[in-house]
């Protein structure tokens, strides 16, 4: 048998068995974290939420590579004792489907979300978005600006990212056939290494919550599905940041963005205080020496800011 042989049934090997480390790890992270909600349908997908409490909505966003159990972890349980508190896996995110990379676009994703709103029968929420999914939720109010009562974006991104941090760089792939690959093979074998560096980052300089790889959902960005949806994300965010950066004049939905000053995933400079001097609706506030897990790490002062919100936006519910 030549090298040539040897070589490529070595290599068919290697991706071969990470192929199926990454199947086995997938399996391990939905019995970790199974699925604790409803899926609705939307056109395009489904959308996977929970729902608790009673009052004003209020629709939790979360961000990149995550799902509805990073807000749940701490925020949720707050705002649920005085509002109707509603949390979404986004499209593709979580248990949350969508049937194609085409989807992940913020203009396409706030069309599945107010699908979802409207078959839910959920009029005029406070949107809570978190990273990604503060983006999120200023595409809807941009998009459907009479069906949006108020924002309040923790750590959002609101401006185009020329280059992502150093330890999302492996999700930037423009090549969905070579996402696919990767996410199928090395990415999802690797991803359980790869994991605890990344959830350090995010959090720093505070120390992830010992069990939020299982109650925060971490777990589930294990899956090669996770890799696959969260490349799909970041590659399209540039591209719909920079849409939307052209429309921020006319937004009109009052709302609270409230930033961490030591966010080393975002830049509070020019993500939050740059955005919200040009944004005269959104009230900004800064969270001396805290990280871009403000939901997880200052839960209490994200929830007074959806009170200030409610407060500030009560006579136009009924509107």
């Amino acid at each position: 048998m030549n090298i040539v042989l040897w070589t490529f049934l070595v290599v068919a090997g290697l991706f071969g068995a990470a192929y199926w480390a990454g199947r086995r790890n997938s399996a391990k992270a939905l019995a970790a974290v199974p699925k604790v909600g409803e899926n609705t349908p939307v056109p395009g997908g489904s959308i996977h939420s929970i729902e608790a409490g009673q009052g004003r909505p209020v629709v939790c966003i979360h961000g990149l590579g995550a799902n509805l159990h990073s807000l749940q972890y701490a925020l949720g349980p707050i705002l649920a004792k005085e509002f109707r508190t509603i949390l979404i896996d986004r499209p593709g995110c979580g248990y949350s489907e969508r049937d194609s990379a085409e989807l992940a676009p913020l203009s396409e994703q706030a069309k599945m979300v107010a699908a979802f709103l409207e078959a839910k029968g959920v009029e005029k929420p406070i949107l809570v978005g978190h990273s990604l999914g503060g983006a999120l939720s200023l595409q809807l109010a941009l998009d459907f600006p009479d069906r949006i009562g108020g924002l309040v974006l923790l750590a959002p991104a609101t401006m185009p990212i020329e280059e992502p941090p150093e330890i999302f760089k492996p999700l930037n792939i423009a090549s969905s056939g070579f996402r696919n690959f990767l996410g199928n093979t090395m990415a999802g074998a690797l991803a359980p290494f790869t994991a605890e560096k990344a959830l350090k980052f995010v959090f720093a300089p505070e120390t992830p919550p010992a069990d939020f790889d299982i109650k925060g959902g971490a777990a589930l960005g294990v899956r090669p599905e996770g890799f696959i949806v969260a490349s799909e994300d970041l590659v399209a965010a540039k591209p719909s940041l920079e849409a939307m950066s052209a429309r921020y004049g006319a937004l009109k939905t009052p709302g609270v963005m409230v930033y961490g000053t030591a966010d080393n995933v975002i830049s509070a400079d020019v993500h939050g205080a740059g955005f919200c001097a040009n944004a005269p609706t959104i009230d900004y506030e800064e969270l001396p020496g805290l990280g871009h897990m403000i939901p997880i790490t200052a839960a209490e002062t994200c929830a007074e800011a959806v009170r200030k919100v409610a407060a500030k936006t009560a006579a136009t519910v009924d509107a």
